[in-house]
C-alpha cells in the first residue's frame, strides 16, 4: 500500500475562530500521528475567513512542537509571495528544532485574490515565470556553506528539509522532473490534467542528489463515516465552501446540509462533479472500494488526504475510519 498522509487547511467552521481551528489543527496533528499516518501538511491561503493557516510556518511550529514523530510540513508554500531566503530561513529553523520531521511543499499560484497578493507583495511586478529560478535559490540556501560564502541562510544551511513541487498542471509537473524533486498534484480540488502531469513528470525525471526515482503523492478528498448518507452529509460542507469561493463569497465553513444536491442548478453541479472528481465519501466499505479504484488508476506513489468537516469530533473520526480501512486494506494484499 503506497503511504497515507493528511492536509490541513485548518478550517474556521461558522460560529467558531481562528485561534481554535489552530488548537484543533494540533489535536488531529496528534491524532493522525497515533494512527500511523506518515506526514501532517498545512497550507497557505490568505484572505480566505475560513482558513486559519495563512502564516504556514508558525502553524506548522505550533504542530511540531506537539507532536514527535509525524512529518510536517507545507503543502504548500507559496513561493511568489516570499523571498527564498526568508522561506529558508524559516524552514530551516523548523528543521533545526525538529530534525528530520521538515517537509516544504512549494507553489507558485498567489493562496489568494488579486487584492491579497498586492498587498502581500505591494506591487505585482513579481513574475510567476521567475518561480523556477526562485526555487534553485531555494535550494542552494539548504546547501552546506563554503568558505567565503557571501550569504547564508541561519539556520538553514545544511539542514534536512525535504522540498516538493506543488501544481496543478504540468508546468510544476515539469519543474519537479528537470529538478529531481518529488510532485504533489492537486488533484483533490483541480483534477483536469492529473493524468497527463503525472505521465510528464515520470517520463521527464532526472535523478537528483534529493531523489533517485520519480515520486507522485496525489490529493485526494475523503469523507468517511458508519453510513454513506452520513458521510455525503458531512461533505456537503465542503461543497458548500467550494461553491461560495467559486463565486467570489469565500465564507467560514458553512455546517452540513441536507439534499444540497437538489438544491444546485446545472451549473453549479457540474462544477462541483469536475473539482472535486477526486473524492471518496461514503461508509467504510464505500471508502476501500473508492480508494482502490484511485490508487489503481493513477498509480499514485503516496496520497495526501484531506477533508473539510465542519464538526472537530467528525473529522477525526473520519480520518480514525479511513486509517481502519487502510490497515485492513494492507493486510489484505500482504
Amino acid at each position: 500500500m503506497v503511504p497515507l498522509s493528511i492536509l490541513d487547511l485548518a478550517p474556521v467552521p461558522e460560529g467558531g475562530n481562528a485561534g481554535q481551528a489552530l488548537r484543533n489543527s494540533l489535536d488531529l496533528a496528534r491524532h493522525a500521528e497515533a494512527l500511523g499516518y506518515g506526514r501532517y501538511w498545512m497550507a497557505e491561503h490568505h484572505n480566505m475567513p475560513g482558513i486559519a493557516s495563512a502564516a504556514t510556518a508558525v502553524a506548522l511550529a505550533h504542530v511540531a512542537a506537539g507532536t514527535s514523530t509525524i512529518r510536517i510540513g507545507a503543502g504548500g508554500v507559496m513561493l511568489p509571495n516570499h523571498a527564498p531566503l526568508i522561506i529558508a530561513e524559516q524552514f530551516g529553523t523548523l528543521a533545526a528544532l525538529h530534525p528530520g520531521r521538515i517537509d516544504l511543499g512549494l507553489g507558485r499560484a498567489p493562496g489568494s485574490d488579486q487584492i491579497a497578493a498586492r498587498a502581500m507583495r505591494r506591487n505585482l511586478s513579481a513574475d510567476v515565470n521567475q518561480f523556477p529560478h526562485d526555487v534553485v535559490e531555494l535550494l542552494e540556501y539548504f546547501h552546506p556553506t563554503v568558505p567565503g560564502q557571501p550569504l547564508q541562510a541561519v539556520p538553514g544551511a545544511g539542514e534536512a528539509v525535504d522540498v516538493w513541487i506543488l501544481g496543478s498542471s504540468t508546468f510544476g509537473a515539469q519543474l519537479a522532473a528537470v529538478l529531481g524533486l518529488p510532485y504533489a498534484f492537486a488533484s483533490h480540488f483541480a483534477p483536469e490534467q492529473m493524468q497527463e502531469a503525472i505521465s510528464v513528470y515520470r517520463a521527464r525525471f532526472r535523478p537528483s542528489e534529493r531523489l533517485a526515482a520519480p515520486h507522485v503523492m496525489l490529493g485526494v478528498n475523503v469523507f468517511a463515516a458508519e453510513t454513506d448518507a452520513e458521510a455525503q452529509h458531512l461533505f456537503s460542507s465542503l461543497q458548500q465552501a467550494f461553491l461560495n469561493s467559486r463565486l467570489g463569497r469565500p465564507g467560514k465553513l458553512p455546517p452540513p446540509g441536507d439534499d444540497l444536491d437538489a438544491r444546485l442548478d446545472p451549473y453549479a453541479r457540474a462544477m462541483l462533479a469536475d473539482a472535486l472528481a477526486c473524492s471518496v465519501v461514503g461508509s467504510p466499505e464505500r471508502v476501500r472500494r473508492g480508494l482502490q479504484a484511485f490508487i489503481a488508476s493513477t498509480t499514485a506513489d503516496e496520497l495526501m488526504v484531506t477533508a473539510q468537516i465542519f464538526n472537530h469530533e467528525a473529522r477525526k473520526r473520519s480520518f480514525a475510519i479511513l486509517a481502519e480501512v487502510y490497515t485492513e486494506m494492507s493486510e489484505s494484499e500482504g
